[in-house]
């Protein structure tokens, strides 16, 4: 059965058409888990705590490919909604040719000004050396990076989220493939590592950009674009949240690897690490169902079918809140085994991982409904909400709680912030949601 942006869906359409962007999502974050193993296990402890000290900086440049994609994704869908298909085709175009430019000039600052950066948020001696190493080498694949984020939206408005998907798998195998060669076999350190990272992003950019630049059967192809000021902005706007929100948890990172080494040392942060990348395998599915309903909500709005927009909200909430309920329970379950994989090695930060994955696993309960609150207003435009329900989720709360929480629990208090800032962030966004109900007739 075809799906198309203009269907109406019950669950099983709305299953079939977000999965790819959800399984699309989850595989990107597994082979990012793949990535840590690797590196824990066979390059070592100090390497291993590096790359996720300088991983939130090097996240930050990427979410631009975020912003491109989910502003320029919403911009796009609408405008098909609306009927206006070349119009579609040009906007599409700009924005592509628009990120890779900027993902060059970004990628080239960065490897020259890596080493002061990881120096000032803290990082010295090997530690340093390994954070240079390991960045300079991503950095020279930024610009597919940028890429790879954004055509996973521009693939589901293209109503070609199986092939989004299968570039995934493909760039994820090489990932862990290389992964294994270079690290464990060929034993090249983190330099290893790292080159596996950036041909695996190489290739998942380079895959659709050469897919949208030919013929094909989507309802998108790479053309001549006409340059518009008004529109890009309007797409970089309308995709602030995510650039917020990607902004946001890479500077909380770095705060929170600060409070670690102060509260803990290089346990700390190698434990964080490792929760880190449980996390964005669990993050990623309420991500990807977000993506993947994101250019549906935003064609039902261009057109007006403002009952399909109340079913789509309706339906949305439901498969949200279910979803988080079993990842709670599933993240309990799993605590143990998974900090077993990364740090079984060593007790006492085993022992730290799997306490800290306790008590983090309770924001999985509330996380997914502001993640798909901030998608769902980005869809309909309405790019200052989003943004603001992102920023307050990622940085304000957070921030205000890692503060202050260690003061009274210690290091238990980092953990238990990202809880209390995930539930004052579905206060904001069910506030938000309710007001905005009579503006939008959803």
């Amino acid at each position: 059965m075809n799906i198309s942006l203009g269907s109406h869906f019950d669950y099983k359409t709305l299953f079939k058409f977000t999965f790819p962007s959800v399984i699309m999502m989850v595989f990107t974050s597994v082979y990012g888990v793949v990535d840590g193993y690797f590196v824990s296990n066979y390059v070592g402890k100090t390497p291993f705590a590096a790359v996720n000290f300088i991983m939130p900086f090097l996240m930050i440049l990427g979410s631009l490919g975020f912003m491109f994609g989910s502003g320029g994704g919403a911009l796009i869908a609408k405008t098909m909604g609306e009927g206006r298909r070349e119009r579609a085709q040009k906007l599409f175009s700009l924005l592509t040719y628009v990120s890779i430019i900027i993902g060059i000039v970004v990628a080239i600052l960065g490897i020259v000004f890596i080493r002061p950066i990881a120096s000032s948020l803290g990082a010295e001696g090997q530690m340093l050396e390994d954070c240079v190493i390991y960045g300079r080498i991503i950095l020279l694949a930024l610009p597919t990076l940028i890429l790879q984020f954004e055509f996973q939206s521009f693939f589901i408005v293209a109503q070609k989220a199986q092939l989004g998907l299968y570039a995934t798998i493909i760039a994820g195998v090489a990932n862990m493939v290389l992964d294994a060669l270079l690290t464990a076999v060929f034993s090249l350190g983190i330099q290893g590592a790292a080159w596996a990272t950036a041909i695996s992003q190489i290739i998942g950019g380079t895959i659709p950009l050469i897919y949208f630049s030919r013929k094909n059967t989507s309802t998108l192809q790479l053309t001549l674009p006409e340059f518009d000021l008004k529109a890009l902005i309007r797409a970089c706007a309308n995709g602030s949240s995510e650039l917020v929100s990607n902004i946001s948890m890479s500077l909380v990172g770095m705060l929170y690897n600060v409070q670690l080494m102060k509260y803990a040392g290089e346990n700390g942060i190698a434990a964080y690490g490792t929760i880190m990348y449980i996390n964005f395998v669990f993050l990623a599915i309420f991500i990807g169902y977000s993506t993947g309903v994101a250019p549906v909500i935003g064609f039902h709005y261009g057109a007006g079918n403002h009952s399909e927009l109340k079913s789509l909200k309706k339906k949305s909430f439901t498969i949200i809140l279910v979803t988080s309920v079993v990842m709670f329970f599933l993240a309990e379950i799993l605590a143990k085994p998974l900090s077993e994989i990364f740090v079984g090695y060593d007790k006492t930060l085993f022992d730290m991982t799997t306490k800290a994955f306790i008590i983090y696993s309770f924001s999985f309960l509330f996380a997914g409904i502001a993640i798909f609150g901030s998608s769902f207003f980005t869809a309909l435009s309405d790019g200052l909400t989003s943004a603001l329900i992102s920023f307050l989720r990622t940085l304000v709360f957070q921030i205000a709680a890692v503060l202050i929480f260690p003061l009274i629990w210690d290091i238990d208090g980092i953990w238990f912030s990202i809880v209390a800032a995930e539930v004052m962030a579905v206060i904001v966004t069910i506030f938000f949601i309710t007001a905005k109900q009579k503006k939008f007739n959803y």
